[in-house]
């Protein structure tokens, strides 16, 4: 099974934006056998240690604060190492996501209550993966937030790309939350000569490059905290997507190219749609879909949760051009 992880397939569309007159191609991370980009981190954070011998089956325990994507790459990859996984998530945690992480046999250990100096779940979540690594024998904290196995990761992920197409990359649109994928696919490019421009794609309302962190809808992408990693991170261009262009960028890729896919890859979606008029004619442009969409059935994927926080927008997608 850890072979599945990785080579997943990069996608030329055409009728995304039919007026872009560039090549534009998308690396579909969600068939990663956990569904996300994510798979790739977990597994390098995991395998490492296990070959080293830091990480014994029947003996040692991961403890690890996501409510998400992660969670569900190191439920899978503990279940088949035979290694006890205890996951700190808060009541923000989808009913989906839980059950998936119950079904690896994972352990729940809910944070109820927020930071009381930020407000946020994250740092209140943290605090409890401290306190369960003081406590709990054998406990190895893999911290994606600070991880340098995170972004040695997404470095194949890069080489992947840069070999499909001859190395022959204008633009990379990445969306960032941990740092780990900026990081590991700007270092490949710049090892190789590379000179891809690479625009890091953020939510507004994330602390990451500097921002005072706010209320965001939707997961995936932003962080409330600045991770360890986003100081190697040095991207070419940030730009901030809304949680709205996030909605439309996801119903613009289901709507015109039958791509069912998360709120990050909206995100990117949507920097290219507010970026490509300045993008030359004849350029290649790629965008890194993080995830699969059916864990936002419920809100992006719902007309009454979209209806709900952004009134009627359907015109906004479901045009003529499609």
């Amino acid at each position: 099974m850890l072979s599945t992880v990785g080579n997943t397939p990069l996608v030329q569309l055409v009728r995304l934006f039919p007026e872009f007159p560039s090549r534009l191609f998308v690396k579909l991370e969600r068939f990663n056998p956990g569904g996300s980009i994510k798979d790739r981190t977990a597994l390098s954070m995991l395998r490492a240690k296990v070959e080293s011998g830091e990480l014994v089956p029947g003996q040692s325990v991961v403890v690890e604060s996501s409510s998400g994507n992660l969670a569900i790459g190191l439920a899978q990859f503990c279940a088949y190492y035979a290694i006890r996984f205890i996951c700190v998530v808060d009541p923000k945690t989808t009913r989906q996501n839980l059950a998936i992480l119950t079904a690896y046999h994972a352990e729940i250990e809910m944070v109820e209550h927020p930071d009381p100096v930020t407000g946020e779940y994250l740092p209140a979540r943290q605090r409890r993966v401290r306190e369960l690594c003081d406590q709990v024998p054998y406990a190895y904290r893999p911290d994606q937030y600070a991880n340098p196995l995170n972004a040695a990761a997404q470095r194949q992920t890069m080489a992947e790309i840069v070999t499909a197409l001859d190395g022959q990359i204008d633009y990379l649109f990445c969306s960032t939350g941990t740092c780990g994928t900026l990081v590991g696919c700007v270092g490949y490019l710049r090892e190789q000569g590379l000179s891809t421009r690479v625009v890091a794609v953020d939510a507004v309302g994330s602390a990451i490059f500097g921002d005072e962190p706010a209320v965001r809808l939707i997961p995936g992408h932003g962080a409330s905290i600045v991770p360890p990693l986003a100081a190697d991170a040095t991207p070419d261009e940030i730009m901030h997507v809304s949680d709205l262009d996030c909605v439309v960028g996801c119903r613009l890729l289901l709507h015109r190219e039958a791509i069912l896919a998360g709120g990050s890859s909206g995100a990117t979606v949507a920097a290219l749609r507010r970026r490509m008029a300045d993008i030359p004619a004849g350029a290649t442009a790629v965008l890194i879909l993080p995830d699969n969409g059916d864990r936002y059935l419920d809100t992006i994927y719902s007309d009454l949760w979209v209806s709900q926080h952004f009134g009627e927008i359907t015109h906004l997608w479901k045009d003529a051009t499609c």
